[in-house]
């Protein structure tokens, strides 16, 4: 009788493990910012960054706020969010409730909890956006700098160009873990679903897995963006892309889209830009609209490639259409490492 109740209604083992890990990723977000909205622009080559924390903002808020002001733009100040006061509170109430769930091993009580954080993750981000639509849009009309009908609103997630602004917002660390906590979550909640009501259980460990890779793999290729042809320009020589042949693609660390109509044009805007830890992307060159990553590309290097700003440089997706090609066009192969030098 005592087993009947522990498979239909008490917590695995593996289930506490999650939480557990869930509540230690839920305190560390305390400390870490949980987002950022970063500012790139001609006159700040090393950029604007906004820090938010759970309990205020940091970063570069003064060389914003002074920014702003000319535009109309409100100045950021802690004490004119409420959400900085009850925030700290809110997660913390999340942590304790992890460990009162281990505690009590109730499944009830995790399938609780789940569905609390997710109701409250989007409130948060609703609230958010309502914090950038009017600090976007409610602007001084006695302002130094009007743009009739412009509205200065940042993107809740990924970039927008505003004036000679880039603004890109994306989680940073604490968001990160926030978001890790809620997955960790609905991967313990997964695991006690493979119960029967009769208290077999389920072997079916790979379930779990799956839900964590696909988890993963989903922000694999987040940023990516399709090359428009004769639309899209370089963004290292400003021309035209239109031989997609050649195109390429640099993704940020922050999730920003760069485009380029040459390989070399990408790796000069990544050297003198220092984009270490971006990824990378290439046309196919014998299927242009299909964007890859170069450490699973075949390069060749020549004069007869002929490429638009002269890297002459081409990507295959197999090592046979690149050995052909390099025969017929009397090139090299190339590594993407040789090329990254």
């Amino acid at each position: 009788m005592s087993t009947h109740n522990t498979t239909t209604s008490g917590l695995t083992g593996l289930s506490k493990l999650f939480l557990l890990l869930s509540c230690i990723f839920l305190i560390t977000s305390l400390f870490t910012p949980i987002w950022q909205i970063d500012l790139d622009a001609p006159q700040y080559p090393e950029g604007l960054s906004l820090k938010i924390f759970a309990k205020g903002l940091g970063g570069n808020v003064d060389i914003i706020n002074g920014l702003n002001h000319y535009i109309g733009m409100k100045t950021l100040h802690n004490e004119d969010f409420i959400e900085f006061t009850i925030l700290p509170y809110l997660i913390t109430l999340f942590a304790i409730a992890c460990l009162l769930v281990i505690i009590f091993a109730r499944k009830k009580g995790l399938y609780i909890l789940l569905g609390a954080f997710v109701v409250f993750g989007i409130v948060a981000m609703v609230d958010f956006w309502k914090w950038e639509y009017d600090y976007g849009h409610n602007l001084d009309p006695n302002a130094a700098i009007i743009v009739p009908g412009m509205a200065y609103q940042p993107p809740l997630i990924g970039f927008k160009q505003l004036l000679n602004f880039g603004a890109y917002s994306v989680p940073d660390v604490g968001g990160w873990l926030f978001i890790g906590a809620g997955v960790l979550m609905l991967v313990g909640t997964v695991n006690e679903g493979l119960f029967t009501r009769k208290g077999q259980k389920i072997k079916t460990p790979g379930a779990i897995a799956c839900i964590i890779m696909l988890s993963l793999s989903s922000c694999s290729d987040a940023g990516i963006s399709p090359i428009k042809l004769n639309t899209d320009h370089c963004d290292y020589c400003k021309m035209t892309i239109a031989n997609n042949q050649f195109a390429s693609e640099l993704v940020t660390e922050k999730g920003r889209a760069y485009k380029f109509d040459d390989l070399s044009c990408l790796l000069n805007y990544r050297s003198e830009k220092s984009h270490k830890q971006c990824v990378c992307y290439v046309n196919d060159f014998l299927s242009p609209n299909k964007l890859l990553k170069v450490d699973s590309v075949f390069f060749i290097h020549g004069d007869n490639v002929q490429s638009p700003m002269g890297g002459n440089i081409a990507a295959f997706s197999n090592a046979d259409s690149a050995k052909a090609f390099a025969t017929r066009l009397n090139a090299m192969p190339v590594s993407w490492e040789k090329l990254s030098e």
